[in-house]
């Protein structure tokens, strides 16, 4: 019956520069549909093909908002709010990760940036990581994995310094929960701040990453050769007062978790736990119109 939670459930994301993903696509906006029809209509496409209700989530960052929505066969739609859903917790996170798992849609991001397609798979890195952190958790395993190679991907775009907020922010949280693996991550971390060129963030960011490197010494952790002379690197250029840029280390290969069982360890932060640097969204109200349409409505015409 309609009125019954959907069995089918997928997520999009808009982007600050409007850029929208559905479901792990990206998609193709030609300059003339705002993002929010963009997605009733790519959602009514699965509505009308399973002739049932299907529910995304929407995490939409130009308006720093995440709604919940229905949309059926007809084409019609409605927000709705989370005790109108499934209820949180492992149900929701599996039903809504059982259309497009997660390691599918990393191999996506590889594909993209194996193609040099930065734009495009930045975009994806960024939904990904904003729906598990939603499901799952900043501390979460895939929600750090993906937090990981979105850092890559705006170092490779040349945007250091939200490759080390990023960056910083997995060196932070795997110092403090698992520090036997977090000398990778705070490397990664070192090689976007080597490449700061703000002498204020060169020095914040800097006192934190020696403050990191210290603690992987102190425990033991400090034992390959290129993590030592990184560490030695920060110490250095502080001692400067910051005024050298140094060249970057060999940047790691994409992506950061190969060979570390991504996907395998158990979620560590309940969903909906942020990392302290992550702006927080605003949970939609139901009704909301611009994800509002009435049965019989034409596709794009959001009442």
């Amino acid at each position: 019956m309609l009125s019954a939670p959907p069995l089918i459930r997928l997520d999009a994301y808009v982007a600050e520069d409007g850029s929208t993903v559905v479901n792990g696509h990206l998609l193709q906006m030609g300059g003339t549909r705002p993002p929010n029809e963009a997605i009733l209509d790519a959602v009514a496409m699965f509505a009308r093909t399973l002739g049932a209700p299907v529910a995304a989530t929407v995490i939409d960052r130009t308006v720093m908002q995440v709604a919940r929505v229905r949309v059926y066969p007809d084409g019609s739609s409605r927000t709705i709010a989370d005790e109108d859903d499934l209820p949180p917790g492992h149900e929701r996170t599996a039903a809504e990760e059982a259309a497009f798992p997660p390691l599918a849609r990393v191999e996506r991001v590889i594909q993209h940036a194996q193609r040099e397609e930065l734009h495009a798979a930045f975009v994806l890195a960024s939904a990904l990581r904003e729906h598990l952190t939603l499901r799952r958790g900043a501390e979460d395993e895939l929600s750090l994995e993906a937090r990981a190679i979105e850092a890559y991907l705006a170092y490779l775009r040349g945007d250091y310094t939200l490759s080390i907020t990023l960056a910083l922010t997995v060196a932070r949280i795997r110092c403090r929960t698992d520090l036997n693996r977090a000398a990778p991550d705070v490397a990664r971390a070192t090689a976007a701040w080597q490449r700061l060129e703000d002498q204020a963030q060169v020095a914040t960011r800097g006192q934190e990453l020696l403050r990191m490197w210290e603690q992987l010494s102190a425990g033991g952790l400090l034992l390959e050769p290129s993590h030592q002379a990184m560490a030695r690197a920060v110490q250095g250029r502080l001692a400067q007062g910051g005024s050298s840029v140094r060249a970057p280390s060999a940047v790691p290969a994409l992506p950061p978790g190969q060979g570390r069982g991504t996907g395998q360890a158990p979620t560590t932060a309940g969903p909906g736990v942020l990392a302290p640097e992550d702006q927080p969204l605003r949970p939609a109200r139901r009704g909301m119109r611009r994800f509002t349409r009435w049965p019989g409505r034409s596709a794009g015409a959001a009442s």
